[in-house]
Order: C-alpha cells, then sequence, then structure tokens
C-alpha cells in the first residue's frame, strides 16, 4: 500500500476522461458498491485508490490489484466523476471477449454475428442505437436480473463503459457481455441458428397475445427512432406494449424492455 504523490494523482486523474480510458482498454468503477463488486468478479484491477477503511476492510483481496494506494477525501475528490465520492476509485481492465476485438476506436467491442454457445434455452437481447448512458445501465441491469448473460449492440451504441453507462449498471457490467456488431447481419445469423428474433416496434402485435419462444432474441430500438429499417427488416416478429393510456408518445426504452423479458420469463 503506498501513499499518491502529486504527479501520480495527476496521471490518475487522466482517467476522468472516456480517450484515456479507450486507448489503454480499460474504466473506471466507483463506490464502495460497485468497486466491492469489482474485487469479487474475476476483471483484473489496474488501480486501487481508497480510503483506509476501505482497503482494511479489504484487505484480503487487495493482493490481487496491481496498485493500491491510500487517499483522502480531497484526492479521492480529484480522481472521481462523482458529486460525492464514495471511499474507492478503481482502473479496471476491460474483458474482450474470445470472439470479439477492440475496435481501432474502441468504441467497445465488435463481435462476430455467429456464437451463441449458452444460451440455447435463454434470451438474447440485442440494442440498436441506443444512446442514453442511463438506458444502457439500466437494461444491463435488468438483463442482470433475468440471468440473460449477452446483450449484442450495433456498433453506434452508446459505449457500455461509459463512466455514467457503468455506475448504472449496479455492477452487472462484471456478468454480462456486450458485444458490437453489425446487427443485421448478426440477427440473420441467429435465425439460422434456431433462435427466433423478436422486435419492439410501435406496430407490432400485443406481446400479451403473441406465442413467445425460447431461445429468442429480443431487439430494443434508439430512445426517439426506434429499431432502424435494416434491423427491422431482419426480426421475424414485431412486437409492441399496448399504450393503454393513449396520452403518452412513447415509452422508456429500459421500461420497455423490462415488460417484455417479464413477459418471455412468464
Amino acid at each position: 500500500m503506498n501513499n499518491l504523490s502529486k504527479n501520480q494523482l495527476k496521471c490518475l486523474a487522466a482517467y476522468r476522461q472516456q480517450k484515456r480510458c479507450d486507448e489503454e482498454g480499460v474504466f473506471v468503477v466507483e463506490g464502495v458498491k460497485m468497486c466491492s463488486e469489482a474485487l469479487q468478479s474475476g476483471f483484473a484491477i489496474r488501480t486501487v485508490c481508497g480510503t483506509a477503511d476501505f482497503l482494511t476492510a479489504h484487505s484480503n483481496k487487495m493482493g490481487q490489484c496491481s496498485e493500491v494506494y491510500e487517499v483522502n477525501a480531497e484526492q479521492l475528490e480529484r480522481l472521481s466523476n462523482q458529486r460525492t465520492p464514495n471511499k474507492v476509485w478503481m482502473v479496471v481492465e476491460r474483458r474482450v471477449l474470445a470472439e470479439s476485438v477492440l475496435t481501432e476506436n474502441a468504441t467497445a467491442l465488435k463481435g462476430t454475428p455467429s456464437n451463441l454457445e449458452g444460451e440455447s434455452d435463454g434470451l438474447v437481447l440485442a440494442l440498436d442505437e441506443l444512446q442514453d448512458p442511463g438506458n444502457m445501465g439500466t437494461i444491463m441491469r435488468t438483463a442482470d436480473w433475468y440471468g440473460i448473460r449477452r446483450i449484442v449492440c450495433s456498433r453506434d451504441t452508446v459505449n457500455c463503459y461509459n463512466p455514467k453507462v457503468v455506475q448504472a449498471t449496479m455492477g452487472a457490467i462484471f456478468r454480462t457481455e456486450v458485444i458490437y456488431c453489425d446487427l443485421a447481419e448478426w440477427l440473420g445469423n441467429a435465425a439460422k441458428e434456431g433462435y427466433t428474433t423478436y422486435g419492439a416496434l410501435l406496430d407490432g402485435v400485443p406481446y400479451q397475445t403473441a406465442a413467445l419462444q425460447r431461445p429468442a432474441v429480443l431487439v430494443i430500438g434508439n430512445e426517439g427512432k426506434g429499431i432502424s429499417g435494416k434491423v427491422a427488416a431482419s426480426v421475424q416478429h414485431r412486437l409492441t406494449i399496448p399504450n393503454i393510456g393513449g396520452t403518452c408518445e412513447s415509452l422508456n426504452a429500459a421500461v420497455a424492455t423490462a415488460i417484455l423479458c417479464s413477459e418471455f420469463y412468464r
């Protein structure tokens, strides 16, 4: 355990910038809950900056971390993107799936359209051009609740390692595989492998009356535009959540995901 020098603090504070994290293939985790999950996850932890009480409480886990520094409240504020930093800040190495490679500009992961092994009796989520970090993180948390371990995204979906996404997952980031690829192509291959593909669309069949079956892929679209035309053309079945109130224009993407996931497992 070491104390941070001014130069070390300045270097670590640079990880507040997404570009720096993308270049090095890492992401930042903050707060007692998230960092405790990281220590249990098996992810490689590059740097831990924690208060004395946090480091003492987790001393048996510090041996797995490359660098460990004891910091005070003022130093933690210099490192943190949070309004009220909570005892600990970490730099964690991203986990690159065997079927994936980092893109040149590191928008996250670029996945091959095949290899659905391990999902044969379950549900895979697919996200098309989703942009809001809060929605992305909440969808990952919802997937974790239902035991969905894979999310496939169009290449222009928000980066799953965006700090706001990471915090919103409440630890699901450590248990969910996220793959970025040509989503329309991927859906075509998933159908060939025996998956039934569904898309959440306004002109779909009410989900309560649809004969849902698994294994399946459920596609959720952009917050404002919905599923893009190319991807919509690749889904086999269109589902909708009836607008019973008739006053709202649309339903939040994360809420829609939770409703439809519940129906698939009902």
